[in-house]
């Protein structure tokens, strides 16, 4: 018998972005797995991007409630966001203004901007519970404030919730560059959080360490709540048509996401600039192209590879069809986390995209999980972001090998297990599990 789930995503097509696809994935097979999705979104989102090709994943008939945000519009955000300090950097009392604009919102706006569409959402989630009578409420965050959403209906209508924590909490809050938690805020989140997590019948994870530290603070804050990992994955359908290779001089190094504090290009301005200066003639058959957007700082970093013979390609936000195609051409994919100790519980969504490629991967990621999910794909390699010269070595090693051939190996990975119909799968599980929890399902 089918059964209902009611996911609230702040995030869903067509806003575009990578945080995007996890919760379209699960609506597009949750029916095959014998769940019927209602989904609650927002009518206005306040999002830099729009991907109208995401709409296409979500199945005919789903049943969509929209709300209203009293978010300003993405552009006024931007207006006052840390990254257009550098336009008004003459100025010293615009800057003084906007930074305190943004302490201002910060501190009102707990636990992020995103909590201006709660009043309306839970207006609308309230008449659409009662309308469709879901099983089970399962949220996606970030945004954070979608999780308190989610307890606060899990709690009135006495139903069980699955919380889905895409990001951590605590790790999106240090490393969102408008965002400078002082000991207050840092209190309320804890509190909000715990409100959370204790509302809960089970919280996943994106990576296992994640999932650890998650079952860390629910023991310490006497959460019930099960905790386990669904990991990101690749849907095998993106991947069906062939997508033919042109012929080329120049090995391509391909990366495809957000450029800023977490995932930051520095590692590789550096080692092109070693192998430029150590090998010239090789740096010279290397081509970068980089998709998606990026910080002012990140773009800063950049021009450090304009006095090199390296061709750079930049493009801005692909659409999802053609970030695809570009990653399928590629010859060797480029993964980025940044030297913070945080980092290791992190695993890019990008990973398992990369893997049904059967591209190379180069990941420039401090030791975690990343190295744990890769060490059995013989075209992956992995370095410590600290090491510009190991990067550089392995470059040069791939040049070499790109020219002596014409060409680099690919190969299919064993990648299934991270398949978004099997991951739906679990999550389709999981949620028998904690609306029949004695049923052994």
């Amino acid at each position: 018998m089918t059964q209902k789930v009611f996911i609230v995503s702040y995030f869903f097509p067509p806003v575009g972005g990578a945080g995007v696809q996890r919760v379209a994935k699960f609506v597009k097979y949750l029916p095959e797995a014998g769940w019927e999705p209602v989904v609650l979104t927002t009518s206005n989102p306040s999002v830099p991007l729009f991907d109208e090709t995401l709409v296409a994943e979500i199945p005919a008939g789903t049943v969509i409630h929209r709300a209203r945000t009293l978010e300003p519009d993405y552009g006024a955000k931007q207006a006052v966001s840390a990254a257009s300090d550098q336009s008004v950097a003459r100025n010293g009392l615009k800057v003084f203004l906007k930074r305190m604009l943004r302490t201002l919102a910060n501190f009102l706006l707990q636990p992020d901007p995103q909590v201006l569409w709660l009043p309306a959402a839970y207006r609308e989630a309230c008449r659409a519970i009662r309308g469709h009578r879901p099983d089970v409420i399962f949220s996606s965050a970030p945004p954070f404030s979608s999780l308190l959403l989610g307890a606060m209906l899990a709690r009135k209508f006495q139903l069980p919730l699955v919380l889905d924590y895409r990001d951590e909490w605590d790790i999106s809050n240090s490393v969102w560059e408008n965002k400078r938690m002082g000991r207050f805020s840092l209190a309320l989140q804890q509190r909000m959080q715990k409100y959370a997590v204790t509302s809960a019948s089970a919280i996943i994870a994106t990576t296992e360490l994640s999932a650890d530290a998650l079952r860390a603070k629910l023991h310490q804050w006497g959460g019930k709540a099960t905790v386990s990992c669904i990991y990101n994955g690749y849907d095998a359908a993106d991947f069906t048509a062939p997508v033919p290779r042109a012929e080329s001089d120049k090995l391509v190094l391909a990366y495809v996401g957000t450029l800023w504090n977490l995932t930051s290009i520095e590692p590789l301005v550096r080692a092109i600039r070693i192998l430029s200066r150590e090998y010239p003639e090789l740096a010279g058959s290397l081509k970068i192209e980089l998709a998606g957007r990026r910080t002012a700082e990140q773009n800063q970093l950049l021009t450090g590879l304009q006095d090199t013979p390296v061709q750079l390609v930049i493009h801005d936000y692909l659409s999802h069809p053609a970030a695809l195609q570009l990653m399928r051409q590629a010859d060797t994919l480029v993964l980025l986390l940044s030297n913070l100790d945080m980092a290791r519980r992190v695993v890019p969504g990008k990973i398992f995209e990369y893997l049904a490629t059967g591209n190379n991967i180069l990941a420039m990621t401090p030791q975690g999980e990343v190295w744990k999910l890769l060490r059995d794909y013989q075209r992956a390699q992995c370095c410590e972001p600290a090491d510009a010269a190991a990067i550089a070595e392995l470059l040069a090693e791939q040049l070499r090998d790109f020219r002596s051939r014409g060409h680099l190996c690919h190969e299919a990975q064993d990648a299934l297990r991270y398949e978004r119909r099997e991951l739906t799968g679990q999550l389709a599980a999981l949620l028998s599990q904690v609306v029949n929890p004695g049923s052994g399902k």
